[in-house]
Order: structure tokens, then sequence, then C-alpha cells
């Protein structure tokens, strides 16, 4: 069982001891010392927080806690209920509101919850905000309000549907091209919120033909919510017996976005910025961003249009600063996130899978044959456990000494440029583990990147 406070928010397994579980002790605590945080940071004790979560089995329990706690501070809340992370972080931009909180662990399995914690601007906090919120929790530095200046709550179904709208508001997306091409697309959302956003968005942009897989948001996840290719066999066999033209995948709470085509195999969660990306260059000249672990495939696109790619630390925060400090037109990261600058900065994939299918529409063309487009390069993605009290600088100060005739960047772990790829080790900001991704022009050589760096974490000495 685990709590992990991290730059993506408050994140642990639900049950257990308090202080070492997502108890609902620790998410009182962390509730309040947010509100606290915006009540300091706006000067006022009537803030208004925006509140959404997705379907996971423990979502009503928190939802319950966090919006009771908030109102207890004195805080106003706008609870959206069943929702995307995306579509919160519109919603507080929407709302004018103060900030606002998510209720989800992402692409973690189903005993996992988390507290994602937004600013004014949608957007999530920086690492010293967050540090800031972790002291009052860990000092009890927070004060409820007295009666007579309770909060209040109210209830916003219609969330999702704005969000939708503003979507097909985008000049680069073009409904009646989607409409036009007939596309027949099979949704797999998990059993989370997803199964209402994308299904609903497809409509919204003339898709009829839509056969839903895993879209009832029960929150019995019905397989690893992760989007990788070993847990969508079922969403590969549905496209093709339902000669469909491509598969949407996303995780629970909807910000990753992946592709399976029409032959059932995927088209690579790594190439759906990519194929997003080379969509919006050709559009709108600029630069692009994503982060150390994702393909150089995005750099190639990027290159061939004439602008200039930048790589920023993992994690949703860094993308976005990095973003901003050379006006990237589009960014995000390989994982499937999208972040498109033009409707707000958040890993989106309703604007995602919009700007993707236009793209798709215009060129006429099977996803087979637009993932043929793009340069091949192959990512092996490891992880191994870190038990507790591993000492990792010791590990870094290893591989750094092995590879020590090759150019490494160290902005966030460790990566090891090599002339035909790369490998990347780094802590998870979610997860007690470390992550080594390692990429190449086949994927033998980066397994064997990636193997080589895995064996020499496990050694002894």
């Amino acid at each position: 069982m685990t709590l992990i406070k991290s730059i993506s928010g408050i994140r642990g397994t639900i049950g257990g001891k308090s202080g070492n579980n997502l108890t609902p002790p620790d998410i009182v605590k962390f509730t309040a010392a947010f509100v606290h945080f915006h009540q300091k940071r706006h000067k006022k004790q009537n803030i208004q927080l925006v509140v959404g979560r997705d379907a996971r089995l423990s979502g009503k329990m928190v939802e319950n806690l966090v919006v009771s706690t908030a109102v207890g501070m004195g805080a106003n809340i706008i609870n959206t209920g069943f929702s995307t992370t995306p579509t919160v972080e519109m919603t507080v931009i929407q709302t004018h509101s103060d900030g606002g909180i998510i209720l989800t662990a992402s692409h973690n399995p189903k005993q996992w919850n988390a507290l994602k914690l937004l600013n004014e601007k949608g957007e999530f906090l920086s690492d010293e905000e967050g540090r800031q919120v972790l002291s009052y929790a860990e000092k009890h530095n927070f004060e409820f309000a007295q009666v007579d200046c309770l909060g209040t709550v109210t209830e916003d179904n219609s969330s999702i549907d704005r969000h939708i709208q503003s979507v097909l508001k985008l000049k680069l997306v073009n409904k009646n091209l989607i409409s036009q091409a007939g596309f027949k697309v099979v949704v797999d959302a998990v059993n989370s919120t997803g199964g209402l956003a994308i299904p609903r968005l497809l409509k919204a942009l003339g898709v009829n033909e839509i056969v839903k897989l895993n879209c009832k948001p029960t929150g019995e996840f019905a397989h690893n919510p992760e989007p990788l290719p070993e847990n969508l066999t079922e969403i590969s066999a549905k496209v093709v017996s339902e000669k469909a033209d491509l598969g949407i995948v996303v995780d629970p709470d909807v910000d990753r976005l992946a592709f399976v085509m029409e032959n059932g195999r995927m088209f690579g969660e790594e190439y759906t910025l990519v194929a997003v990306a080379d969509y919006v260059l050709q559009n709108t000249p600029g630069n692009t961003v994503s982060n150390l672990s994702s393909t150089r495939a995005l750099r190639d696109v990027t290159e061939k249009a004439g602008g200039k790619y930048a790589a920023a630390a993992v994690g949703e925060v860094n993308v976005v600063k990095k973003m901003k400090e050379v006006n990237a037109v589009i960014g995000g990261e390989g994982n499937g996130g999208v972040i498109y600058p033009e409707l707000h900065y958040g890993r989106d994939a309703l604007v995602g899978t919009a700007l993707f299918l236009t793209y798709l529409a215009s060129r006429k063309q099977k996803i087979s044959a637009l993932r043929a487009a793009y340069p091949d390069y192959f990512i092996s993605k490891n992880k191994i456990a870190l038990p507790p009290g591993t000492a990792v600088q010791k590990l870094f100060d290893r591989i750094r000494t092995a590879y020590s005739e090759f150019p490494i960047l160290d902005i966030d772990g460790l990566k090891i440029e090599f002339p035909d790829g790369w490998v990347q080790l780094r802590t998870s900001n979610t997860e007690p583990i470390m992550r080594i991704y390692a990429e190449s022009d086949t994927m033998a050589k980066a397994v064997a990147y990636a193997e080589k760096v895995m064996d020499l974490l496990k050694r002894e000495k």
C-alpha cells in the first residue's frame, strides 16, 4: 500500500493506515491544505473550486470527503461529478474559478485514487506550489470556517458538453470533413468516464457508426487501464471483426489517447502526438515540445516543417512550462498526451481525437497508410520496483560511469544519447518504481539498450 506526493498530485492506494495510504483522514488533510493555499493565494475565504472525478470504485467516497472538506473550509464548489481531467481543467477556465481538484489516479489500477491539484488557469500546480500545499498539510496549517461562512455546492452536469463545444469551435477541427469520411469507430474507455465523453464527442463530429467497448462508467476496469498494446487485445480484435476504420482508446481520466489501425495493429501511443503535431504544423508553423521519454519522431516532423523541437522533463507541468518558454503551437507527452494551447494547456484526448480525425479525413487514406508516412522508431518501455530506502542516486552514478563516453542529459533522471537511439531512466512521479525507456530504429536494438541498463541497475554492487 502506498501514498505518493509529487507534482502529479497526492496519489495512493485506498484503505490501510493513515499516512501510508490514501485514507479518509489523508484526503481531508490534503484537501484542507489545498483550499488554504488558494485562500492565501487569492486573499479571500470564499474561493471557488471545480471538482470532478473519473469512475473508479472509490470515486464517490473520495468526492464526498473532498467536497465536504472544502465546504467546511468556506470554499464554494462547482461539482462536475463524472468528468475527465481535461474537462475539469476547461471548467476552471470557463467558470473563472480559483482552482480545481481532479479525483483520478489516471492509468493506475482500481485500488488507486488521487487528488490532482489545479491553479486558476486550469493547470497543474508547480513543484514549488505543490510543496507549499504539502507543508500546510503536514503542519495542519489551516483553519475551518465558522458556521455562517461555510461554502456552497453547485452541481454541474454540462461540463463535458461545454468541453465538446469548445473543441468543435477550433479552426483546425472540421466537422464536415469528418462527417463526409463516414468513419466507423470502436471506442474502448476501460469502463470509466471516457465512455461518456468520447462517444458524445464522436457524435458531435458527425461520426454515426460507433461501437462501444467497455464504455459503461462502472469503475470495474475491463483490463489494465494503461493504454499499452498488451492491454488492448480486445479492441484490436473488435476493430477487425467490425471492419472498423479505427479504434480509439483512452485511459480512465481521458488525458491519454491511443489509436488502433484498421488491421488491428496499434498506431503507436508515441505516434498520437506525432500525427496531431504534423497536422497542426502544416497549418500553424511553429515549435513543438515533448518530454525526454518521447519518440524522436516528433523532432523529425517538427524540423521538416521548419520549426524547432525542445525537450522537457517528464510531467505535464514541466512540458507546459517549456511550451510557454518556446511558444510551442503543439506539444505533449509520448504516452498519448496531446496539449493544444489553442484550447488549453493540458493533455486532452478529446481535442486530440478531433484533430486526428480531421487530419485523417483530409488525407482520404487508411490510418495504416498515415502511420507508414512517419519514420519508424521503436520504444522499449520497462520498469523495476524500488524498495523503500533505495539509494537512487548511487544507481544513477553507476550508470553515468558505465556510459561516460556518451552524451548524458540529467534534467530528469538520466538520458543517454546514442547515435541510433537513447535510454532514459527516471523514478516515477506516480509509483514506487524506476522507468527504463529505450528507443532505436529497431525494437531489438531498443530492447538490448534497455536490458543492458537494467542488468547494471540490478547488480549487487
